[in-house]
Protein backbone atom coordinates (compact mmCIF):
# COMPACT_ATOMS: atom_id res chain seq x y z
CA UNK A 1 0.00 0.00 0.00
CA UNK A 2 2.85 2.60 0.90
CA UNK A 3 4.19 1.60 -2.52
CA UNK A 4 1.10 2.42 -4.10
CA UNK A 5 0.86 5.76 -2.47
CA UNK A 6 4.25 6.71 -4.34
CA UNK A 7 2.48 7.09 -7.63
CA UNK A 8 -1.39 7.15 -6.98
CA UNK A 9 -3.39 9.20 -4.25
CA UNK A 10 -4.43 7.42 -1.45
CA UNK A 11 -8.47 8.21 -1.72
CA UNK A 12 -9.41 6.28 -5.11
CA UNK A 13 -7.31 3.23 -3.45
CA UNK A 14 -9.41 3.11 -0.14
CA UNK A 15 -12.76 3.71 -2.03
CA UNK A 16 -12.05 1.29 -4.60
CA UNK A 17 -11.06 -1.58 -1.81
CA UNK A 18 -14.38 -0.53 0.12
CA UNK A 19 -16.50 -1.99 -2.69
CA UNK A 20 -14.17 -4.86 -3.29
CA UNK A 21 -14.15 -5.62 -0.08
CA UNK A 22 -18.13 -5.05 0.28
CA UNK A 23 -18.90 -7.00 -2.96
CA UNK A 24 -17.45 -9.52 -1.98
CA UNK A 25 -19.69 -9.94 1.03
CA UNK A 26 -22.99 -8.60 -1.02
CA UNK A 27 -21.86 -11.69 -3.49
CA UNK A 28 -22.38 -14.39 -1.04
CA UNK A 29 -25.60 -12.82 0.58
CA UNK A 30 -26.83 -12.69 -2.95
CA UNK A 31 -26.04 -16.30 -3.83
CA UNK A 32 -27.91 -17.32 -0.12
CA UNK A 33 -30.27 -14.75 -0.86
CA UNK A 34 -30.92 -16.67 -4.42
CA UNK A 35 -31.06 -20.06 -3.14
CA UNK A 36 -34.17 -19.29 -0.85
CA UNK A 37 -37.95 -17.72 -1.14
CA UNK A 38 -37.89 -15.88 1.87
CA UNK A 39 -37.09 -12.49 2.34
CA UNK A 40 -33.20 -11.22 3.39
CA UNK A 41 -31.75 -8.01 3.42
CA UNK A 42 -29.04 -6.79 0.98
CA UNK A 43 -27.14 -8.45 -1.47
CA UNK A 44 -24.39 -7.12 -4.07
CA UNK A 45 -25.82 -3.63 -4.67
CA UNK A 46 -26.90 -3.11 -1.43
CA UNK A 47 -23.76 -3.64 1.16
CA UNK A 48 -21.17 -1.98 -1.28
CA UNK A 49 -23.53 1.05 -0.84
CA UNK A 50 -23.26 -0.07 3.46
CA UNK A 51 -19.65 -0.01 2.95
CA UNK A 52 -19.21 3.23 1.42
CA UNK A 53 -21.36 4.95 3.69
CA UNK A 54 -18.86 3.57 6.66
CA UNK A 55 -16.15 5.10 4.58
CA UNK A 56 -18.01 8.53 4.49
CA UNK A 57 -19.32 8.75 7.88
CA UNK A 58 -16.04 8.10 8.98
CA UNK A 59 -14.15 10.81 6.48
CA UNK A 60 -17.08 13.31 8.28
CA UNK A 61 -16.26 12.44 11.50
CA UNK A 62 -12.57 12.56 11.23
CA UNK A 63 -11.37 12.05 15.24
CA UNK A 64 -14.57 12.55 17.01
CA UNK A 65 -16.23 9.50 15.41
CA UNK A 66 -19.80 11.64 15.69
CA UNK A 67 -21.45 11.20 12.58
CA UNK A 68 -20.05 7.25 12.61
CA UNK A 69 -21.67 6.84 15.87
CA UNK A 70 -25.01 8.57 14.46
CA UNK A 71 -24.51 6.65 10.75
CA UNK A 72 -24.06 3.32 13.02
CA UNK A 73 -27.42 3.68 14.88
CA UNK A 74 -29.43 4.52 12.29
CA UNK A 75 -28.26 1.73 10.04
CA UNK A 76 -29.04 0.00 13.37
CA UNK A 77 -32.76 0.98 13.59
CA UNK A 78 -32.90 -0.11 9.97
CA UNK A 79 -31.36 -3.52 10.16
CA UNK A 80 -34.44 -4.03 13.33
CA UNK A 81 -36.87 -3.07 11.25
CA UNK A 82 -35.52 -5.40 8.81
CA UNK A 83 -35.12 -8.31 11.01
CA UNK A 84 -38.97 -7.17 12.67
CA UNK A 85 -40.41 -7.48 8.98
CA UNK A 86 -38.26 -11.35 8.47
CA UNK A 87 -40.34 -12.08 11.97
CA UNK A 88 -43.24 -11.41 10.66
CA UNK A 89 -43.29 -13.82 8.19
CA UNK A 90 -40.90 -16.06 9.41
CA UNK A 91 -40.84 -16.90 13.25
CA UNK A 92 -36.84 -19.22 12.73
CA UNK A 93 -35.46 -16.11 10.69
CA UNK A 94 -32.19 -15.41 11.38
CA UNK A 95 -30.31 -11.95 11.99
CA UNK A 96 -26.94 -12.96 10.17
CA UNK A 97 -27.63 -10.26 7.29
CA UNK A 98 -28.50 -7.75 9.11
CA UNK A 99 -25.35 -8.08 11.31
CA UNK A 100 -23.78 -8.41 7.61
CA UNK A 101 -24.80 -5.20 7.16
CA UNK A 102 -23.15 -3.80 10.15
CA UNK A 103 -19.93 -5.56 9.88
CA UNK A 104 -19.46 -3.48 6.36
CA UNK A 105 -20.52 -0.05 7.41
CA UNK A 106 -17.95 -0.93 10.08
CA UNK A 107 -15.20 -2.40 7.07
CA UNK A 108 -15.77 1.53 5.46
CA UNK A 109 -14.72 3.30 8.51
CA UNK A 110 -11.95 0.57 8.94
CA UNK A 111 -10.35 1.14 5.15
CA UNK A 112 -10.73 5.05 5.70
CA UNK A 113 -8.74 4.67 9.08
CA UNK A 114 -6.02 2.54 7.23
CA UNK A 115 -6.45 -0.14 8.48
CA UNK A 116 -6.02 -2.39 5.84
CA UNK A 117 -5.34 -5.61 7.38
CA UNK A 118 -8.02 -5.59 9.97
CA UNK A 119 -10.53 -4.66 7.22
CA UNK A 120 -9.61 -7.87 4.81
CA UNK A 121 -9.18 -9.67 7.95
CA UNK A 122 -12.69 -9.31 9.23
CA UNK A 123 -14.24 -10.10 5.21
CA UNK A 124 -12.36 -13.13 4.89
CA UNK A 125 -13.54 -14.48 8.20
CA UNK A 126 -17.10 -13.42 7.82
CA UNK A 127 -17.21 -15.39 5.20
CA UNK A 128 -15.61 -18.41 5.68
CA UNK A 129 -18.86 -18.06 8.82
CA UNK A 130 -20.92 -17.04 6.47
CA UNK A 131 -20.12 -19.59 3.72
CA UNK A 132 -19.87 -22.56 6.79
CA UNK A 133 -23.58 -22.16 7.71
CA UNK A 134 -24.43 -25.79 7.44
CA UNK A 135 -20.94 -27.30 8.68
CA UNK A 136 -21.11 -24.95 11.75
CA UNK A 137 -25.09 -25.73 12.70
CA UNK A 138 -23.94 -29.34 12.30
CA UNK A 139 -21.30 -29.14 14.33
CA UNK A 140 -22.94 -27.63 17.15
CA UNK A 141 -25.75 -30.75 17.18
CA UNK A 142 -22.58 -32.70 17.65
CA UNK A 143 -21.29 -31.38 20.69
CA UNK A 144 -23.06 -31.54 23.89
CA UNK A 145 -23.58 -28.85 26.19
CA UNK A 146 -21.14 -30.40 28.52
CA UNK A 147 -18.23 -30.27 25.99
CA UNK A 148 -18.94 -26.88 25.69
CA UNK A 149 -18.92 -26.56 29.47
CA UNK A 150 -15.35 -28.82 29.57
CA UNK A 151 -13.84 -26.46 27.15
CA UNK A 152 -14.47 -23.47 28.81
CA UNK A 153 -13.25 -24.60 32.18
CA UNK A 154 -10.09 -24.97 29.93
CA UNK A 155 -10.08 -21.89 28.80
CA UNK A 156 -10.47 -20.93 32.25
CA UNK A 157 -7.85 -22.12 33.56
CA UNK A 158 -5.29 -20.95 30.82
CA UNK A 159 -6.35 -17.38 29.78
CA UNK A 160 -8.27 -16.44 32.67
CA UNK A 161 -6.49 -17.51 36.27
CA UNK A 162 -2.43 -18.21 34.67
CA UNK A 163 -1.94 -14.40 33.89
CA UNK A 164 -3.37 -13.75 37.21
CA UNK A 165 -1.29 -15.58 39.44
CA UNK A 166 1.81 -13.69 41.17
CA UNK A 167 4.76 -15.24 39.11
CA UNK A 168 7.16 -14.52 42.62
CA UNK A 169 8.47 -17.30 44.72
CA UNK A 170 7.97 -16.72 48.62
CA UNK A 171 8.46 -18.81 51.89
CA UNK A 172 10.93 -20.41 52.89
CA UNK A 173 10.49 -23.33 50.37
CA UNK A 174 10.57 -20.74 47.57
CA UNK A 175 7.05 -21.41 46.42
CA UNK A 176 6.04 -19.58 43.06
CA UNK A 177 2.03 -20.00 42.33
CA UNK A 178 2.76 -18.73 38.49
CA UNK A 179 4.99 -21.97 38.24
CA UNK A 180 2.84 -24.20 40.00
CA UNK A 181 -0.26 -23.15 38.07
CA UNK A 182 1.42 -23.23 34.84
CA UNK A 183 2.44 -26.82 36.16
CA UNK A 184 -1.74 -27.39 36.24
CA UNK A 185 -2.15 -25.91 32.99
CA UNK A 186 0.52 -28.36 31.28
CA UNK A 187 -0.99 -31.33 32.97
CA UNK A 188 -4.57 -30.10 32.05
CA UNK A 189 -3.35 -29.62 28.24
CA UNK A 190 -1.99 -32.90 28.06
CA UNK A 191 -5.25 -34.60 29.54
CA UNK A 192 -7.37 -32.61 27.55
CA UNK A 193 -5.42 -33.29 24.20
CA UNK A 194 -6.04 -36.80 24.71
CA UNK A 195 -9.56 -36.59 26.19
CA UNK A 196 -10.77 -34.76 22.93
CA UNK A 197 -8.89 -37.66 20.57
CA UNK A 198 -10.84 -40.03 22.81
CA UNK A 199 -13.78 -38.43 21.55
CA UNK A 200 -13.05 -39.50 18.30
CA UNK A 201 -16.13 -41.80 16.56
CA UNK A 202 -15.65 -45.59 17.94
CA UNK A 203 -15.56 -46.97 14.27
CA UNK A 204 -11.67 -44.83 14.01
CA UNK A 205 -10.03 -47.05 16.27
CA UNK A 206 -10.80 -50.24 18.82
CA UNK A 207 -9.10 -51.01 21.99
CA UNK A 208 -5.28 -50.66 21.09
CA UNK A 209 -5.92 -46.99 19.89
CA UNK A 210 -7.83 -46.05 22.78
CA UNK A 211 -5.31 -47.84 24.96
CA UNK A 212 -2.27 -45.29 23.40
CA UNK A 213 -4.86 -42.20 24.33
CA UNK A 214 -6.38 -43.36 27.50
CA UNK A 215 -2.62 -43.77 28.38
CA UNK A 216 -1.56 -40.33 27.44
CA UNK A 217 -4.18 -39.29 29.61
CA UNK A 218 -4.13 -41.54 32.68
CA UNK A 219 -2.46 -44.99 32.39
CA UNK A 220 -3.82 -45.78 35.56
CA UNK A 221 -7.30 -45.25 35.53
CA UNK A 222 -6.87 -46.73 31.31
CA UNK A 223 -5.04 -50.18 32.73
CA UNK A 224 -7.70 -50.63 35.43
CA UNK A 225 -10.55 -50.03 32.59
CA UNK A 226 -9.03 -52.42 30.36
CA UNK A 227 -8.67 -55.43 33.28
CA UNK A 228 -12.48 -54.85 34.62
CA UNK A 229 -13.39 -55.18 30.67
CA UNK A 230 -11.23 -57.96 30.30
CA UNK A 231 -13.00 -60.27 32.62
CA UNK A 232 -15.53 -60.60 30.51
CA UNK A 233 -14.27 -60.90 27.11
CA UNK A 234 -11.97 -63.71 25.58
CA UNK A 235 -9.14 -61.73 23.46
CA UNK A 236 -6.54 -61.92 26.36
CA UNK A 237 -4.09 -60.79 23.82
CA UNK A 238 -5.80 -57.66 22.89
CA UNK A 239 -6.44 -56.25 26.34
CA UNK A 240 -2.45 -57.01 27.49
CA UNK A 241 -1.15 -55.35 24.46
CA UNK A 242 -3.80 -52.82 25.29
CA UNK A 243 -2.61 -52.53 29.01
CA UNK A 244 1.19 -52.27 27.95
CA UNK A 245 1.11 -49.89 25.44
CA UNK A 246 -0.93 -47.47 27.63
CA UNK A 247 1.89 -48.48 30.25
CA UNK A 248 4.56 -47.28 27.78
CA UNK A 249 2.30 -44.04 27.24
CA UNK A 250 3.06 -42.90 30.90
CA UNK A 251 7.16 -42.76 30.16
CA UNK A 252 5.90 -40.74 26.98
CA UNK A 253 3.57 -38.55 29.13
CA UNK A 254 6.44 -37.94 31.44
CA UNK A 255 8.90 -36.77 28.78
CA UNK A 256 7.00 -34.10 27.48
CA UNK A 257 6.72 -32.60 31.14
CA UNK A 258 10.06 -32.54 31.51
CA UNK A 259 10.80 -30.39 28.22
CA UNK A 260 8.61 -28.06 29.86
CA UNK A 261 10.08 -27.86 33.03
CA UNK A 262 13.39 -29.36 33.19
CA UNK A 263 15.66 -29.61 30.46
CA UNK A 264 18.39 -30.44 32.32
CA UNK A 265 16.26 -33.67 33.78
CA UNK A 266 14.84 -34.26 29.85
CA UNK A 267 18.39 -34.49 28.61
CA UNK A 268 19.19 -37.33 31.48
CA UNK A 269 15.91 -39.21 31.00
CA UNK A 270 14.98 -38.75 27.38
CA UNK A 271 16.30 -41.63 25.73
CA UNK A 272 15.66 -43.96 28.03
CA UNK A 273 11.91 -42.90 28.52
CA UNK A 274 11.67 -42.77 24.71
CA UNK A 275 13.13 -46.37 24.06
CA UNK A 276 10.85 -47.36 26.99
CA UNK A 277 7.81 -45.92 25.96
CA UNK A 278 8.88 -46.81 21.67
CA UNK A 279 9.15 -50.71 23.47
CA UNK A 280 6.13 -50.74 25.13
CA UNK A 281 4.16 -49.82 22.35
CA UNK A 282 5.42 -51.39 19.87
CA UNK A 283 5.70 -54.89 21.60
CA UNK A 284 2.09 -54.26 22.79
CA UNK A 285 0.95 -54.05 19.59
CA UNK A 286 2.50 -56.75 18.31
CA UNK A 287 0.99 -58.58 21.46
CA UNK A 288 -2.38 -57.07 20.61
CA UNK A 289 -2.05 -58.78 16.93
CA UNK A 290 -2.06 -62.35 18.15
CA UNK A 291 -6.04 -62.26 18.40
CA UNK A 292 -7.95 -63.02 14.99
CA UNK A 293 -10.28 -60.37 13.46
CA UNK A 294 -13.19 -61.22 15.77
CA UNK A 295 -10.88 -58.72 17.98
CA UNK A 296 -11.86 -55.61 15.84
CA UNK A 297 -15.44 -55.98 16.87
CA UNK A 298 -14.29 -55.08 19.98
CA UNK A 299 -14.61 -50.89 20.28
CA UNK A 300 -14.72 -47.99 22.84
CA UNK A 301 -17.60 -48.52 25.41
CA UNK A 302 -16.62 -46.52 28.03
CA UNK A 303 -16.45 -42.63 27.83
CA UNK A 304 -13.31 -40.66 29.37
CA UNK A 305 -14.06 -38.48 32.27
CA UNK A 306 -14.02 -35.11 32.44
CA UNK A 307 -10.18 -33.88 33.12
CA UNK A 308 -10.50 -30.23 33.61
CA UNK A 309 -12.75 -30.51 37.03
CA UNK A 310 -12.05 -27.38 38.95
CA UNK A 311 -12.03 -29.26 42.08
CA UNK A 312 -9.59 -31.38 40.45
CA UNK A 313 -7.11 -28.79 39.34
CA UNK A 314 -7.18 -27.07 42.71
CA UNK A 315 -6.20 -30.61 44.69
CA UNK A 316 -3.62 -31.18 41.61
CA UNK A 317 -2.21 -27.39 42.43
CA UNK A 318 -2.63 -28.36 46.46
CA UNK A 319 -0.62 -31.57 45.94
CA UNK A 320 2.05 -30.40 43.54
CA UNK A 321 3.04 -27.43 47.12
CA UNK A 322 2.60 -30.46 49.25
CA UNK A 323 5.40 -32.42 47.82
CA UNK A 324 7.51 -29.32 46.65
CA UNK A 325 7.82 -28.75 50.61
CA UNK A 326 8.24 -32.82 51.49
CA UNK A 327 10.87 -33.44 49.41
CA UNK A 328 13.32 -31.04 49.89
CA UNK A 329 12.24 -31.78 54.03
CA UNK A 330 12.68 -35.62 52.73
CA UNK A 331 16.10 -34.54 51.67
CA UNK A 332 17.44 -33.06 54.36
CA UNK A 333 16.04 -34.94 57.13
CA UNK A 334 16.52 -38.61 55.58
CA UNK A 335 19.16 -38.07 52.36
CA UNK A 336 19.14 -40.40 49.22
CA UNK A 337 17.41 -42.84 51.28
CA UNK A 338 14.02 -40.80 52.46
CA UNK A 339 13.56 -39.54 48.37
CA UNK A 340 13.82 -42.65 47.26
CA UNK A 341 11.17 -44.17 49.67
CA UNK A 342 9.28 -40.77 48.70
CA UNK A 343 9.17 -41.68 44.95
CA UNK A 344 8.46 -45.80 45.62
CA UNK A 345 5.20 -44.14 47.56
CA UNK A 346 4.54 -41.75 44.94
CA UNK A 347 4.47 -43.95 42.54
CA UNK A 348 1.48 -46.15 43.78
CA UNK A 349 -0.50 -42.48 44.68
CA UNK A 350 0.43 -40.03 41.78
CA UNK A 351 3.63 -39.63 40.11
CA UNK A 352 2.74 -36.20 38.04
CA UNK A 353 2.96 -33.85 41.15
CA UNK A 354 5.94 -35.91 42.29
CA UNK A 355 7.77 -35.71 39.18
CA UNK A 356 7.19 -32.15 38.65
CA UNK A 357 8.59 -30.77 42.27
CA UNK A 358 11.39 -32.88 41.56
CA UNK A 359 11.84 -31.09 38.00
CA UNK A 360 11.47 -27.60 40.39
CA UNK A 361 13.64 -29.07 43.02
CA UNK A 362 16.74 -29.69 40.63
CA UNK A 363 16.14 -26.26 39.44
CA UNK A 364 17.35 -25.02 43.24
CA UNK A 365 19.84 -27.04 44.27
CA UNK A 366 18.48 -30.74 45.12
CA UNK A 367 21.21 -32.87 43.22
CA UNK A 368 20.27 -33.57 39.17
CA UNK A 369 20.83 -37.03 39.42
CA UNK A 370 19.03 -37.38 42.38
CA UNK A 371 16.29 -36.11 41.34
CA UNK A 372 16.73 -38.25 37.89
CA UNK A 373 17.08 -41.93 39.60
CA UNK A 374 13.50 -40.67 41.66
CA UNK A 375 12.16 -40.05 38.52
CA UNK A 376 13.01 -43.50 37.54
CA UNK A 377 11.97 -45.31 40.53
CA UNK A 378 8.52 -43.72 41.05
CA UNK A 379 7.83 -44.78 37.09
CA UNK A 380 8.57 -48.15 37.81
CA UNK A 381 6.79 -48.81 40.83
CA UNK A 382 4.38 -46.84 39.07
CA UNK A 383 4.42 -49.76 36.31
CA UNK A 384 4.36 -52.00 38.74
CA UNK A 385 1.56 -51.07 41.02
CA UNK A 386 -0.67 -51.15 37.43
CA UNK A 387 0.23 -54.84 36.95
CA UNK A 388 -0.86 -55.36 40.18
CA UNK A 389 -4.37 -53.50 39.74
CA UNK A 390 -4.10 -55.64 36.56
CA UNK A 391 -4.44 -58.79 37.94
CA UNK A 392 -6.53 -57.96 40.89
CA UNK A 393 -9.31 -56.29 38.57
CA UNK A 394 -8.93 -58.77 35.33
CA UNK A 395 -9.67 -62.63 35.12
CA UNK A 396 -6.33 -64.49 36.78
CA UNK A 397 -5.05 -65.54 33.14
CA UNK A 398 -5.20 -62.51 31.41
CA UNK A 399 -3.86 -60.68 35.12
CA UNK A 400 -1.02 -62.81 35.46
CA UNK A 401 0.27 -61.99 31.92
CA UNK A 402 -0.44 -58.39 32.40
CA UNK A 403 1.56 -58.57 36.05
CA UNK A 404 4.56 -60.47 34.14
CA UNK A 405 4.66 -58.11 31.35
CA UNK A 406 4.29 -54.83 33.44
CA UNK A 407 6.83 -55.67 36.52
CA UNK A 408 9.48 -56.55 33.32
CA UNK A 409 8.19 -52.69 31.57
CA UNK A 410 9.13 -51.85 35.93
CA UNK A 411 12.64 -54.07 35.54
CA UNK A 412 13.79 -52.19 32.65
Amino acid sequence: MNYLVQYISLEPVKIVMVLLLSFLIGLEREERKSSSSRYAFGGIRTLPLIGLMGYVMALLSGNHHLFLCVGFLVLGALMALSFYHKLSVDLEAGVTSEVSGLITFLLGALIYHERFWLASALVVFSMLLLEMKISLEQLSKRISSDEILTFTKFLLLTIVILPIVPNEPFGPFHINLFKTWLIVVAISSVSYGSYILQKIPKKWGGIFFASLLGGAYSSTVTVVLLAKRARTAHHIHLFNGGILAASGMMYLRIVILLILFNRELFHLLAPSFLALAAGAIVFGFFWAKKIGKDGERIERESQPKNPLELRTAFMFAVLFVLMSIITPIALAKLGKVGIYSLAALMGAIDIDPFILSLTQSASVGAPLELAAASIVITAASNSAIKGIYAYIWSGRKLGLMSLVLLLGLAFL
